[in-house]
């Protein structure tokens, strides 16, 4: 088995990863999957990644049918408008990985085109959107982690994703547990992630506030207390893989920088997901409960709901 062509659906910012990191394979064919107005300005103007423009072919999901990888990096509120996209472009013998963040996009991906065309697979790469496109560092990223959830661990695909990456750039490593390497990556997003979305300061604040290593920590035991219902042993991670990729302490991850550009996080996928889990397994998640609220309530702030000044002549009683 070998992988002669790529798509990547969403060249946001962990699409970039990849697109930046094989664009130096030449013997393989390479393509970002859009339509109408957003094909074309890809096509005008390509994608710039830490300062130089890469200009991928750009695939219907028509024209990418049967490719042999395609690596699904949505933003988890685009996941169930892309399926139809995403069982358009699976052919027989196409392997799919998600990158999304999250633990149920591999899940709702199988439903639509069958469990045995996904790879796990998640990513931890600390990118971020300036004016001039897209940044990380290279060096510090600890980039994709993958395996078969059974035996053979080491399977045709696994061995084809290996030659693909080999030698590109980006870091990678298989691992025998993908599941809960998945969750693992999840915890370090509700905890790192969310919090910091809140106060809307770099990650550094979980270093030097005591307050807020509180809020992260309450964070991860609910997550945590889940995780064990559900039969995730987290315990068979190494310790290394709580943590992400270096970054200065003025790091924003994700969530906040959603919300600093005025976008709808990704926090259904999260606290959501937890408190979901929480109510169908009995565990009470206080932490994500109101972390889920205050994401959203930032989110229609954002929104203009709270624009008092546009409804000066409205009146409200103060108790």
């Amino acid at each position: 088995m070998q992988i002669k062509s790529v798509a990547v659906l969403g060249a946001g910012a962990v699409g970039s990863y990849v697109i930046w990191g094989l664009s130096s394979r030449k013997n393989i064919r390479l393509a970002v999957i859009a339509e109408g107005p957003r094909a074309e300005r890809l096509k005008q103007q390509g994608i710039t990644i830490n300062g130089t423009t890469y200009r991928p072919q750009v695939w219907t999901p028509q024209e990418a049918n049967g490719v042999d990888l395609l690596v699904v990096a949505l933003k988890y509120g685009a996941l169930p408008g892309a399926l139809d996209s995403i069982a358009a472009a699976v052919g027989p013998n196409t392997t799919v990985m998600s990158l999304m963040n999250g633990v149920d996009s591999e899940e709702i991906i199988a439903a639509k085109i069958g469990a045995e065309h996904v790879l796990p697979s998640l990513i931890k790469v600390a990118s971020h959107k300036e004016a001039d496109g897209y940044h990380f560092n290279p060096e510090t990223t600890i980039g994709i982690i993958y395996g078969e959830l059974a035996a053979p661990l080491k399977s045709e695909r696994v061995q084809a994703v290996e030659a693909l990456l080999a030698g590109t750039g980006i870091h990678s490593r298989v691992t025998p547990y993908i599941k809960e390497e998945i969750w693992s990556k999840f915890r370090l997003n509700v905890c790192n992630n969310l919090p910091q979305a809140i106060l809307g300061a770099g990650v550094g604040c979980y270093q030097s506030s005591a307050h807020m290593k509180t809020i992260s920590d309450g964070l991860c035991h609910e997550l945590e207390a889940i995780a064990v219902a559900k039969g995730i042993d987290l315990s068979k991670v190494d310790a290394s893989s709580r943590h992400g990729s270096l970054v200065p302490p003025a790091t924003r991850y994700s969530t906040l920088q959603d919300l600093d550009a005025g976008r709808h996080t990704e926090i259904d996928m999260f606290s959501g997901a937890l408190m979901r889990m929480g109510q169908e397994l009995g565990i009470p998640t206080p932490y994500n409960e109101y972390t889920y609220h205050m994401i959203k309530a930032l989110e229609e702030k954002n929104d203009g709901l709270f624009d008092y000044a546009a409804k000066a002549s409205d009146l409200t009683c103060a108790k």
